[in-house]
């Protein structure tokens, strides 16, 4: 008996051998959008690794200055962690909202969003105003400069991130759940929870680690 295989569209069989062999089309603008940001993604983690590289060699080199464990206010970094790990939880419930098109789930999840990251902004941009205040700046030691420009880089890019959750907002107001605004979704919830990941690491090697030396 013959054995035919579909998948796409169907080509002849030059060989009369009973098996139909098919090609499947271009893939899904969705996956395609996907992979590219994927690589957009792991070029931001290799210049983020090259800011941890840096910091694990200076962070010692404090030219009589403060360490870590003197200027870390560690309960505010704490309160920091779990706003941001509670904005990847409300992220993904905004996204599942989002492909399901439930308009009010959808705000409520990039709202709460939207406040838990700028909490972390507000409690990051303080614990930088005081320590510059105190005369602890990245101009004060390697190990500061190391320090300001791993932090702020990430807070720079949660910053990026407000701004383009408040235009998926705005978008889908304007436009609705499109095929083209559920893309650029997928998008930023990708950004937003590859910078939670990030922070993990900030908080272990930069606070955890930093603090106890």
């Amino acid at each position: 008996m013959a054995m035919t295989a579909t998948v796409g569209h169907a080509h002849a069989d030059p060989h009369h051998i009973g098996l139909v062999i098919e090609h499947p089309g271009p893939a899904p603008k969705r996956i395609v959008t996907a992979y590219g940001f994927w690589v957009f993604l792991l070029s931001d983690i290799v210049m983020f690794s090259c800011f941890f590289a840096a910091y694990a060699v200076l962070s010692g080199q404090t030219a009589g200055g403060p360490k870590g464990s003197e200027i870390f206010e560690q309960r505010n970094v704490a309160i920091e962690t779990v706003c941001l790990l509670l904005s990847s939880f409300t992220c993904g419930m905004a996204s599942i909202a989002a492909d399901v098109h439930n308009r009010f789930w959808f705000y409520l999840g990039m709202a709460v969003t939207c406040v838990l990251g700028l909490i972390f902004l507000a409690i990051e941009f303080n614990e930088f105003a005081d320590l510059i205040a105190r005369g602890y700046g990245p101009s004060r030691s390697a190990f500061l400069s190391s320090f300001f420009s791993l932090v702020g880089c990430h807070g720079l890019h949660v910053s990026a991130g407000v701004l383009w959750l408040l235009t998926m907002m705005a978008q889908v107001f304007a436009k609705g759940f499109r095929a083209d605004v559920l893309r650029r979704m997928m998008c930023f919830a990708l950004f937003w929870h590859a910078l939670d990941i990030i922070w993990v690491g900030v908080f272990s090697v930069v606070y955890l680690l930093g603090g106890s030396v």
